[in-house]
């Protein structure tokens, strides 16, 4: 996943997009949890990281979901 990810990049994507993007850092941080049980892990901040992107992103379809924020509002807004 690209660092440094923000709720502002997430409202212009699609959703399918959003749930590849979605896919991807659960299947990071299932690996980085894994790493982290077997004693094999480097980076302990990764995994907050992760898990923050992964509630950005939920935070964004529930947006769409209850019609907070469209994908054209987000559009305008970043122009």
């Amino acid at each position: 996943m690209a660092k440094g990810l923000t709720a502002d990049d997430l409202r212009t994507e699609p959703e399918d997009v959003l749930v590849t993007k979605l896919k991807e850092a659960k299947e990071e941080l299932f690996n980085l949890r894994f790493q982290a049980a077997t004693g094999q892990l480097e980076s302990h901040g990764r995994l907050r990281t992760v898990k923050r992107e992964i509630a950005r992103i939920y935070t964004v379809m529930r947006e769409r979901e209850l019609g907070i924020v469209t994908v054209d509002d987000a559009a305008e807004d970043n122009e």
